[in-house]
This record gives C-alpha cells, sequence and structure tokens, in this order.
C-alpha cells in the first residue's frame, strides 16, 4: 500500500509540475496562436503583425485571429511588440519577434507603426514580400516601416526614395504611404460609403453603406494607378452613426488646393496588384481603416475577413451575404491614443478563452 502510495504521490507531482511547465511555457510565449478549426481557411497559415503606438493593433488583431481561426478555419498566429521580458510594448519599435512564421504563411496581415526592425527579423518581411504573397494592410500600415538610410532594408520606409521604391512599403506594395490626417482627429469619425462600381465585388458581399462606421478619422489617401477602390470615407460631423456627413473645405496635402472634405471623399479601402521579385506578383488590400475601436463595427469585422478570403484567393467562397463576422470571446477594445495601451500585458493574456 505504501508503495502504492508513493506511485500516486510521485504521478501526481509529475502532472502538477507538466501542468505548471506548461502554464509557464505559455505565459513566456511571444506570440499567440489559434489552431484553425473546420472551415474554408482550414490548411492556411495566416500571420498577424501587430505594432502601433496608437491604434491598439496589440488588441484589434488577436480578435481578427480569433474570428478568422474559430469561424473560418485558419490557422493564425498574432505577433506583438516586446520588451525584452516578453511584456507587450508598442512603443518599442525595434522588436517584434515571432516574424519567422511568414516562411509558411499564406497571407500577412499587418498593422505596425513607423517601425525600425533588425535585419534578421524584416529579412522575413522582405523574403515573403520578394515571393508575392498575399498582403493585409491596416490603417497604419502605409507608413509601416521607418528605417533610415544606409540600413539593409531602407527602401521599404515610409519615406524611402531607392529607384522603384519610392514611399516604401506602403506605396509600393499597398499603394499609397503617410499623406496627412483627412478628417478632424478624435472629432470626425468615418462613414463606408461603398464605391458605386464595386457593389459586386467578393470583398464587399455582406456589406452597404453605412455599414462601415470608425471612430478612427479619414485619413487623406491617393492610392497608386491602378488600384480598385473598394469603400469611400464620409467623415461626419461627430462620432455617432446618426451625425450627418461634414461639410467645409481642406486643403490638399499633396498638391495644397482646397476641396469640399467630401466632395470628393478620400478612399479608405482598396485592392491592387503588387510586385514582388523576378516578375511575381501579389495581391494586397489595404484600408486606413481598422483600429481596435473600429472592429466594434460588424461591417468592418466583415470587410476584412471576406478581405482574408479574396487575398487567399478564395473569394468564391464568400456566401452572398458576406462572412460570420460575429465577436469572438471578450472583446472591449480601447480608445485609440498615445500612451493608452494596457500596460504590462504579454501574449498569453490574448489566448483564445
Amino acid at each position: 500500500m505504501q508503495f502504492i502510495k508513493r506511485i500516486f504521490c510521485i504521478g501526481a507531482a509529475v502532472f502538477a509540475f507538466a501542468a505548471f511547465s506548461g502554464s509557464l511555457k505559455a505565459a513566456d510565449a511571444q506570440w499567440v496562436t489559434y489552431d484553425g478549426g473546420n472551415g474554408p481557411g482550414k490548411g492556411k497559415n495566416v500571420v498577424l503583425i501587430s505594432g502601433d503606438e496608437e491604434y491598439r493593433s496589440e488588441e484589434g488583431l488577436p480578435e481578427l485571429g480569433k474570428i478568422l481561426s474559430k469561424e473560418h478555419g485558419f490557422k493564425c498566429t498574432v505577433l506583438f511588440s516586446l520588451d525584452a521580458d516578453g511584456t507587450i510594448n508598442p512603443n518599442n519599435t525595434h522588436n517584434i519577434p515571432g516574424l519567422e512564421a511568414l516562411k509558411t504563411a499564406d497571407l500577412m496581415i499587418i498593422l505596425t507603426r513607423f517601425r525600425d526592425l533588425p535585419d534578421e527579423q524584416m529579412k522575413y518581411i522582405a523574403d515573403y514580400l520578394d515571393a508575392g504573397k498575399p498582403v493585409m494592410g491596416l490603417r497604419t500600415a502605409t507608413h509601416a516601416f521607418s528605417i533610415p538610410r544606409g540600413k539593409t532594408y531602407a527602401k521599404y520606409s515610409w519615406n524611402g526614395n531607392e529607384p522603384g521604391w519610392k514611399n516604401g512599403f506602403g506605396r509600393q506594395v499597398l499603394g499609397e504611404t503617410w499623406v496627412n490626417h483627412w478628417g478632424n482627429h478624435t472629432h470626425e469619425a468615418t462613414r463606408g460609403i461603398v464605391a458605386p462600381d464595386m457593389k459586386n465585388s467578393p470583398i464587399m458581399r455582406g456589406i452597404k453603406d453605412g455599414d462601415i462606421f470608425c471612430l478612427t478619422d479619414v485619413y487623406e489617401a491617393y492610392p497608386k494607378a491602378g488600384s480598385k477602390i473598394l469603400v469611400y470615407g464620409q467623415v461626419v460631423n461627430g462620432m455617432k452613426p446618426t451625425d450627418p456627413p461634414a461639410d467645409y473645405e481642406k486643403q490638399r496635402a499633396t498638391d495644397h488646393k482646397k476641396q469640399g472634405i467630401n466632395d470628393p471623399m478620400m478612399p479608405v479601402a482598396w485592392i491592387r496588384d503588387y510586385k514582388g521579385k523576378d516578375g511575381k506578383s501579389g495581391r494586397a488590400f489595404a484600408t486606413t481603416t481598422s483600429s481596435a475601436i473600429d472592429m466594434q463595427s460588424e461591417g468592418v469585422r466583415r470587410m476584412l475577413v471576406n478581405a482574408a478570403y479574396w487575398c487567399t484567393g478564395m473569394e468564391d467562397k464568400i456566401p452572398p451575404d458576406g462572412t460570420k463576422a460575429d465577436v469572438v470571446g471578450d472583446f472591449h477594445p480601447s480608445m485609440y491614443g498615445f500612451g493608452k495601451f494596457k500596460k504590462r500585458t504579454k501574449p498569453a493574456d490574448y489566448e483564445m478563452k
């Protein structure tokens, strides 16, 4: 009997240690992965790269990853800007561990701002783009990188001037770099108006005028020739869906002319093909919406999920009324703003509950 008790105690101790080790491993993980379930995306890998100081990508991209995984079958890995102790710090512009996941990715979704990553990390992004693989760029991805001249990957910088890569990743891959705020930041919201000639686009299935409503303002943007505008951003005179369109003139940053703030409206979502290396080309979807707080809008979530299907060549799988885009788990995103990120959080805090 004593022998059996001893064996039982040893077994219990081993089990407890294994459980503790598993918890410790999860707590120390530098990224979070949601294994895909059943759905059209089963077998496809999506890497979501967060890292911006203002728009809470560290909150929004885990939610998008959960939706894509739980409801649509994609395996999703979410990466974060981390400090050396493993805590999430969007103000750390020099470290996003886990980018090697791009080696097997079928889709890269990126919402970063002015990152200057070390060469060993940037190489994975460069290799992915050289291969002409699909990209979704959200909000500040138009100015995803700020890399000083002379560094290996300086051409990807938002203000780069290398031949063939003027204005870097934003302009050459997504179709636009940072220009300016167009709406009155924090005071004028964005109402999405579907481009008349794109109402039948697979990405617009299940989305009508006004379904996309964002508390972030409209950016000034002039996507590269060849881009197809999906959604225009109507500047709203306030921060509520019931507020009327704004009506005043504003000076353009590009040519210093004036125009009505909504006449014409600025594009806030578009698609295009970008050029990789050796003639390879890839699909790109870009939107200047989609901060974490914007993802409270079902229309925003549906647009992003539809876009993930389109980017991965599965537009024929998008239902006529659009993809399922319900919130997964407890999602209460923080309002955007500098210095307002949740302190002392770790990737494990965004595990699927």
